[in-house]
């Protein structure tokens, strides 16, 4: 099997401990001291992302603050500024560093109320649905990103679910029959990628007369190469909308999405991870893993307060086929009744929350 894991090819770690989770990728680590985290253990830590592409880290012990500034370690940080300057809402933590990942209710409370978890019939929580589907992190920019460090602040009951799910991308690669290989080598397909899109297949009926289309592309290489292991990675996923060649739809592009978003989660490729204790934390490479929010009894019931730095890609193809220095766009917010354009597109709503990943 190309990317099995075996002693042989295994880094050997001096400050933490690797255990497995799954034979070609994933692992959990111990070891690692949060509240002083030295350059030699960090290069570690870098390497173990660089061969397992999902790292685990229980009780961790991080603050808000910690996490952001462990975060910076990996590179310059993506920021929710936008969606707020879009939306006209206050952010929920100090550090706009921080994307919200749970099912808090951003209703406004009463003096003394506690925080509610999100209703499920909400426009958010349908929004929320395309999370659920496997997809990469900030495809949908122009920049795409490289690690996204996601960690829990507050946790529903452990038997309510709420698992994260993760898809080896990098064996499913090298695992692409030869036919759909040489065409993606030959003709260099270019997937075009959209939040909206994401989205709408995460609640259709919701999202019914939403025209995706009309929402803004971003067009990143669907094989590449993953420089820090040297392996080939297939970049898809649910925010992908359509292939291009040469900047043109190519006629089949629906069902070749469908084939390697399919390719690519089969159960041999996947893994799922528990979340145990509040501080516990999973770091991803969006360059070669995808992901996907398991479902839960917790959903309306229990709130699942997850809180998430995304780093941005600084490799050679971060920028993909787009312009580099080209804005980033705060442009999907979900709909109501009567919010829908003419053609496509959503009519902005004082007071609603923008929907980020």
């Amino acid at each position: 099997m190309p990317g099995l894991l075996n002693e042989e090819n295994e880094p050997q770690f001096k400050t933490i401990e690797v255990k497995k989770l799954h034979p070609t990728f994933a692992a959990e680590v111990s070891g690692v001291n949060f509240d002083n985290v030295s350059d030699e253990q960090f290069s570690e830590i870098v390497a173990a992302m660089a061969k397992y592409g999902v790292c685990v880290f229980r009780n961790t012990g991080l603050t808000d603050a910690a996490h952001v500034a462990f975060s910076q370690r990996f590179g310059e940080l993506d920021n929710i500024a936008r969606y707020l300057a879009n939306d006209g809402r206050k952010a929920r933590y100090a550090h706009l560093e921080l994307f919200d990942a749970g099912n808090v209710s951003f209703d406004p409370l009463k003096e003394g109320e506690a925080p509610k978890p999100l209703d499920p019939t909400s426009a958010r929580a349908h929004s929320n649905k395309g999370n659920g589907l496997f997809h990469v992190d900030s495809s949908f920019n122009p920049r795409r990103a490289s690690f996204s460090l996601l960690r829990a602040a507050q946790l529903p009951p452990p038997e309510t679910g709420g698992d994260t799910l993760f898809a080896d991308s990098r064996t499913a690669a090298e695992e692409l029959d030869e036919g759909v290989l040489g065409r993606l080598r030959g003709k260099e397909l270019v997937g075009a990628h959209s939040m909206a899109h994401s989205r709408k297949l995460g609640s259709p009926e919701f999202f019914k007369d939403l025209d995706t289309g009309t929402f803004p592309k971003t067009h990143h290489r669907i094989l590449q190469r993953h420089e820090p292991s040297g392996r080939m990675n297939l970049y898809v996923g649910a925010h992908m909308h359509h292939l291009e060649e040469g900047g043109v739809e190519v006629e089949d592009s629906w069902d070749l999405v469908k084939k390697l978003n399919a390719h690519a989660t089969q159960d041999k490729y996947v893994v799922a991870v528990s979340w145990r204790d509040v501080s516990d934390m999973v770091i991803w490479d969006n360059r070669a893993v995808l992901h996907r929010a398991g479902p839960g009894t917790f959903e309306g019931r229990f709130i699942r307060d997850l809180r998430r730095t995304t780093v941005h890609d600084d490799s050679p193809t971060a920028w993909g086929l787009n312009e580099p220095g080209t804005p980033f766009s705060a442009f999907f917010t979900p709909p109501r009744k009567g919010d829908v354009r003419p053609g496509g597109g959503v009519e902005k709503t004082e007071g609603r929350a923008v929907v980020v990943n």
